[in-house]
């Protein structure tokens, strides 16, 4: 097909699509109660539903297995307090100051 017809003929698609979907479930059916087929519709919907969306919900790759390193613990610093002079913006002070090794 060239390109215009096949143009065409998918404009022609996309709009009788939604026609036929909107004239078919305008259409009246006859009604008919018992026989169980809205269970069955249900069930199957449900069944299906749950294949799908576990199908989906799975990851997209398989990821080796990774180990944790064991932890290892190191001591904290050691800090103590000593008094120094600080400039607190009028002159120098004497306060005490954290130092850590």
């Amino acid at each position: 097909m060239t390109r215009r017809i096949w143009r065409t003929w998918l404009k022609g698609l996309c709009l009788s699509l939604p026609a036929v979907s909107v004239y078919l479930s305008l259409t009246p059916t006859p009604a008919a109660a018992g026989g169980g087929e809205f269970a069955a519709g249900l069930l199957g919907g449900l069944a299906a539903g749950t294949v799908v969306g576990g199908a989906l919900a799975q990851p997209r790759y398989y990821a080796p297995y990774y180990y944790a390193p064991a932890p290892v613990y190191v001591p904290p610093p050691r800090c103590w307090f000593e008094d120094r002079q600080v400039w607190d913006g009028y002159g120098y002070v004497i306060q005490p100051v954290r130092v850590c090794d």
